[in-house]
């Protein structure tokens, strides 16, 4: 049984930013407010026509550059989004064509922001079975065309990009070591977007009106957020064998600072086993992983053969742990 090995990582951040004092002129907030609330200074913007696929092509590009691979030898592309260009085709389709991955096969997917997590875990049950070689997990989402800019409650918090990772089947290293997903439905309606399911209830909670903008109910989310990626992080390790002593960094989902910190406190680690970059991006929801993922590593904080930790919680409510060597 082969092992499932990250062999390559490409990321995307569109070039326009709204800083906080941007966000001052629009909403009834503030610098002081939102760093202490969230860690978040900046978030980058997508451009007026500039979409989920586009963004995720680049950084699927980069993704197999960094691998030293072709896009011939990916075997399926897996994307996951919540900001979809289209219901059909899936974006995974769009990616395809537009980097000419003709052997692979094409899936959209959605576990809001565990979804790169999710995805590792998928590919490496195609990988073990033998049924692919080497998959393209992509993660992305324009979540700034799904912002209600009039409720300063969420408004703030999110940001686009893509991040990207190619996973391959690999005989010498050890890979992916233990890995964990999982799901409460009894909380799906504390993170909502809606497609078209007319619910009065929903649209009402939305300043704006518009039904389709994110809305989110904050403490419930953090109370589970919390929890779930200590929780998780803590279980997988168990699975390989492993204590945190043993792991070179730990790589969360960049919701807001509190949320993260307060995981770490639980988890019992100290600060500086942990990436973050959430005051750049703010939270760009399934990207933030395999974003955080390839600063990390351009940084020269992960190397071959480290063990690290990724975990992140999403809409759905939606959480998953992966421990793996890189």
């Amino acid at each position: 049984m082969p092992n499932t090995k990250i062999a390559g990582v490409g990321k995307y951040i569109p070039e326009k930013v709204y800083d906080n004092a941007y966000m001052e002129s629009i909403v009834d907030t503030n610098d002081e407010w939102i760093t202490r609330r969230t860690g978040i200074k900046e978030r980058h913007v997508s451009a007026d026509d500039e979409y989920t696929t586009d963004m995720a092509t680049i950084a699927a590009k980069r993704a197999i550059d960094n691998a030293g691979m072709q896009p011939e030898d990916i075997d399926l592309i897996i994307l996951a989004t919540v900001t979809p260009d289209y219901f059909s085709p899936s974006c995974a389709c769009v990616v395809q064509n537009n980097i000419g991955a003709v052997n692979a096969a094409a899936i959209d997917y959605n576990t809001a922001c565990s979804s790169f997590v999710t995805g590792v875990v998928m590919a490496d049950q195609f990988i073990k079975t033998g049924f692919y070689k080497n998959i393209l997990v992509i993660c992305a989402d324009a979540l700034t065309k799904a912002v209600d800019y009039k409720d300063r409650a969420t408004c703030v918090l999110f940001g686009d990009a893509a991040g990207a990772a190619v996973l391959t089947a690999d005989d010498e290293h050890p890979g992916v070591l233990a890995a964990e997903i999982g799901a409460d439905g009894t909380g799906c309606k504390a993170i909502t977007s809606l497609a078209f399911r007319n619910d009065p209830e929903e649209i009402e909670k939305r300043i704006s009106g518009r039904k389709e903008t994110i809305w989110m109910a904050g403490q419930a989310v953090m109370k589970f957020a919390v929890k779930a990626m200590a929780d998780s992080s803590t279980r997988v390790l168990e699975k390989a064998g492993l204590t945190y002593d043993d792991i070179k960094l730990v790589i969360p989902h960049q919701a807001n600072y509190r949320i993260v910190e307060s995981a770490v406190k639980r988890m019992g680690i100290s600060d500086d086993k942990v990436f973050l970059h959430l005051e750049k991006y703010g939270n760009t929801s399934a990207s933030c992983i395999p974003v955080a993922l390839a600063e990390a590593i351009e940084e020269g904080l992960i190397e071959r053969g480290d063990k690290i930790i990724l975990v992140g919680f999403g809409g759905g409510l939606t959480w998953g742990a992966v421990v793996l060597e890189f």
